[in-house]
């Protein structure tokens, strides 16, 4: 948990101190995973004590990173917290869009890679690498502010889920 927190500060200071140099960008977003299936088949073994994730969840993100090419792509690095029916757990991730038009509405494609790690029944929990593949649209309210739709799938704790999220991004 410390290093955790470590790598939170140090990611929020850069973002702050990289904000006058750099194209700044940052993005909440809120979504629902609905769980579909498990990607892993498993003979249970001595002190085996379920699956961590077979539930529904929801998460929250937040997403700091900067943007190129005439604002088209997003490169950024968040932080999450998830809650799956009262297992609670957080993420830190990588995080990539690209907005192919310049228009208001445009479409959006999306890449996620990271880490994330559930306090579920198991000691100290589990944590497991996840990936999130997403398409969805984006639509610009102004220059600098605009709000996105987004669905995909996500691999996490050896499940298969389907993110339905919205955000800001600013």
């Amino acid at each position: 948990m410390r290093h955790f927190l470590a790598i939170a500060i140090l990611f929020i200071t850069c973002t702050l101190t990289t904000k006058a140099q750099i194209d700044y960008s940052g993005k909440v977003e809120a979504g629902f995973m609905k769980f579909q299936h498990y990607t892993v088949q498993v003979e249970p073994g001595p002190g085996w004590k379920g699956r961590a994730l077979h539930n529904d969840g929801i998460d929250i993100n937040s997403i700091n990173g900067l943007t190129f090419l005439n604002k088209k792509l997003f490169a950024g690095l968040g932080l999450g917290y998830m809650n799956f029916k009262g297992v609670s757990g957080a993420s830190i991730f990588a995080d990539l869009e690209y907005l192919p038009l310049k228009t208001r509405l445009t479409p959006l494609l999306n890449l996620k890679a990271g880490y994330d790690h559930l306090w579920s029944q198991y000691d100290g929990g589990t944590g497991t690498s996840m990936a999130e593949f997403g398409l969805g649209v984006n639509y610009k309210l102004t220059e600098n502010l605009s709000i996105f739709f987004k669905t995909g799938m996500l691999f996490t704790q050896q499940s298969f889920l389907i993110p339905l999220r919205i955000g800001i991004r600013f």
